[in-house]
């Protein structure tokens, strides 16, 4: 079945509107409560790992629904079922709110996570059938530039809400955004459906337990000790658990991850240095916003401010990274941001003190930011045409779906090490917690540099894209 189209009843510039505004939601809460965390603990109570898991439960559902996401869109309906996301991420977010303790915020994370990854997806497959062809490159930048904003204001606006209203209104924001969405969605959105591929229930599943069982592990070792049972089972169970999805991939005549993308050095270069990019920087602003209020006793507004020249850089160096992937190629550019980002992140382990002053922090941010940027602009590119265009939708939601991996398995390998070696008893415990687990942030992201030379350059990937064209056409032809 051919993709169609029914019942235009919406202009571009609505469905722009719209779906940046849903867009923007999903990618705020990614980091929107870490400036809010020291509030939450001291409201609702709860350790380390409660925190954590207010982090995960989030970004791990994200992760792991949002390829199913997708898929169900095509299927029943993407604008019906982007009104089902944006009702459950509503919803969820209400209940976040009135979470009366920590154990029913983790809850009501997890929940608007799966909402967050039935409507973020279906976003730009919406945005692509109502904007024209000749439109389609500014639509998308558009789109993107509200998504960089929700991710460089994160923390600012997740500090001012905590500091001047309180941390339920975080959660609050979205829900006068979501119900204003809805009615617009349902009038000014066009019904488009896709291929109507079966749904993958059982690598949904594999994926899903897999992820879980491997963070649940990361996150209780500290408590629980690395060699308990509960530990043991949900690490083991969750790497058989992946290991049965990557057979499901390769064996599965309609995966929801074709193993066989990963045999393009581009596809596979890019995924890696994704994860591995989410995973120490994640990790790292997860310890880092709760280190500048609890050691260095900034308020969450003031936190949120001293992180922008990190998290806001992108909105300032993207055009330059743009203009830099088009001259010599995304490549050179990713590598080069991976590094800077690394080197960034192993400044701010050196400095790191429970005094330091803000100006010995700032260049680590600066750099940090830099590399970020450099990451973040050509990253996209490289990942839709290290594929067939066919097959490009389950490439963008591959990549979106590792990094959000990598995010959880972030924050929980690197509160592991902070357990490990430290804690909130003062503000030296805190930092002989800290400074290893940024040590060991910038090693992955370093090693996501090193991932990122694989790719191939952009003469060997046109030739790569051209004898896998001439491939496909040979099969068809057969």
């Amino acid at each position: 079945m051919k993709e169609h189209v029914t019942d235009r009843r919406g202009g571009a510039v609505w469905a722009l509107v719209i779906t940046s505004i849903a867009g923007f939601m999903a990618a705020l809460d990614n980091l929107v409560v870490t400036t809010a965390l020291p509030s939450i603990r001291e409201d609702l109570g709860g350790a380390l790992h409660d925190l954590e898991w207010t982090v995960s439960a989030y970004t791990l559902t994200f992760a792991v629904l949002l390829m199913f996401g997708a898929a169900l869109g095509d299927r029943f309906g993407r604008r019906r079922l982007f009104g089902v996301g944006l009702t459950v991420f509503t919803l969820a977010s209400a209940a976040a709110a009135l979470a009366p303790g920590i154990d029913a915020l983790i809850a009501a994370r997890a929940v608007q996570g799966v909402g967050a990854a039935i409507m973020m997806p279906l976003t730009l497959t919406l945005l692509t059938a109502a904007v024209p062809p000749a439109k389609r490159g500014m639509a998308y930048g558009i789109w993107g530039a509200v998504n960089g904003l929700a991710v460089a204001s994160g923390p600012l606006i997740g500090g001012s809400l905590t500091e001047h209203v309180s941390w339920q209104w975080i959660f609050w924001l979205n829900v006068p955004l979501g119900l204003a969405l809805l009615p617009l969605a349902r009038l000014r959105l066009t019904e488009s459906y896709g291929t109507g591929a079966r749904l993958d229930v059982a690598g949904t599943l594999l994926a899903s337990g897999g992820l879980f069982g491997i963070v649940y592990g990361l996150i209780r070792g500290p408590i629980d000790g690395w060699t308990s049972a509960t530990v043991l089972t949900g690490l083991i169970a969750g790497g058989a658990l992946l290991g049965g999805f990557v057979h499901h991939g390769i064996r599965n005549k309609a995966p929801m991850l074709p193993m066989r993308l990963f045999r393009s050095r581009a596809f596979s270069g890019i995924n890696a240095a994704s994860l591995l990019m989410f995973l120490g920087m994640f990790g790292s602003i997860f310890l880092l916003s709760q280190y500048m209020q609890g050691v260095l006793g900034y308020s969450p507004t003031e936190a949120g401010l001293r992180m922008l020249p990190w998290t806001g850089m992108p909105m300032i160096v993207a055009p330059l990274a743009g203009y830099l992937s088009d001259r010599i190629g995304g490549r050179p550019v990713v590598a080069a941001g991976l590094a800077l980002q690394a080197v960034g992140l192993a400044w701010f382990a050196i400095v790191v003190t429970p005094d330091v002053p803000y100006a010995t922090q700032l260049p680590a941010l600066i750099v940090s930011g830099i590399g970020m940027a450099l990451y973040f602009a050509p990253a996209a590119n490289l990942v839709m045409s290290s594929v067939r265009p066919a097959e490009q939708g389950v490439a963008s939601g591959a990549n979106n779906a590792l990094r959000e991996v990598g995010g959880a398995l972030g924050v929980a390998v690197m509160a592991s090490i902070f357990a490990a070696k430290g804690g909130y008893g003062s503000g030296r415990e805190f930092v002989d917690g800290l400074q290893p687990a940024l040590w060991v942030g910038a090693g992955m992201v370093a090693l996501g540099a090193v991932a990122s030379l694989f790719i191939p350059g952009r003469r060997a990937a046109r030739e790569q894209t051209a004898a896998a064209e001439t491939e496909q056409k040979d099969l068809v032809a057969v």
